[in-house]
């Protein structure tokens, strides 16, 4: 396969170059890339087969990129230097990432699986791909051994941790364990309206029915919790601004 190698930084450029000349793989490289706006006119000069495209561009994203071509006819290999939760999406589909540094192993499974790839399975995944990493689909991505949880946050109640594991309360009555502090999770979950109150345990403010000056929040589930006191004032700030959002 005829490939281009989009990405921003020429040290990771030329170390996937080394990796691909080193395995047996029929992979010619014929362009380097290093922003959106050279991406698109050696993608419409060259007409590859397959591009390596990493996620942040200096210029925009690999989503900004793939917008502005009238058709997407070549293969597609991501890469990422962040290990993000939205991207383990790509995994649970055909479309795979790459992690910088590139690990030759995973490099030679995602060629693998690329070279099975149908266009119309591709553009399927693609559109995933970019739904997801635009946070146009309000889920998160668990990562456990051997398989990946997609947890819709609408759905999600409350998450508790304790001693470096995190528990995913779902209004399934499903729980997922995950290996990963709470911390881990804050600031994706704070940006889909869940809050803090207690180190412990963070809620789905959807899904909040009331709670009391003594400090304790009662869920519509009947879950009950106890926040701590120097949250508390933040707590009833962001729960009241919440509330006059929805009447308003």
């Amino acid at each position: 396969m005829k490939a281009i190698i989009v990405e921003d930084k020429e040290y990771i450029r030329k170390g996937l170059l080394n990796l691909l000349s080193g395995i047996d793989a029929e992979v010619e490289v014929i362009g380097e890339c290093e922003s959106v706006q050279e991406a698109v006119i050696v993608t419409k000069t060259c007409k590859p087969e397959l591009v390596f495209l990493d996620i942040n561009l200096s210029d925009g994203t690999a989503f900004d990129f793939l917008d502005q071509l009238e058709t997407i006819d070549f293969k597609i290999i991501f890469i990422t230097a962040y290990e993000e939760y939205a991207l383990k999406a790509l995994k649970i589909g055909a479309v795979d990432y790459l992690l910088k540094p590139v690990d030759v192993e995973e490099l030679k499974t995602a060629l693998q699986k690329v070279a099975k790839l149908s266009a119309d399975d591709q553009k399927h995944q693609i559109a995933k791909a970019k739904q997801v990493f635009t946070n146009e689909a309000n889920h998160i991505i668990l990562s456990f051994h051997d398989s990946y949880q997609v947890i819709n946050l609408d759905e999600l109640i409350y998450c508790e941790s304790d001693k470096g594991y995190t528990t995913f309360y779902c209004g399934d009555g499903k729980k997922h364990l995950v290996s990963k502090t709470l911390k881990d999770f804050e600031d994706r979950l704070l940006e889909a309206n869940f809050q803090r109150p207690h180190q412990s345990f963070m809620i789905n403010m959807k899904f909040v029915d009331k709670y009391d000056k003594a400090g304790t929040i009662y869920l519509k589930t009947e879950q009950k919790f106890r926040f701590l006191h120097e949250r508390k004032n933040l707590f009833f700030l962001r729960y009241s601004i919440g509330i006059r959002g929805k009447k308003s």
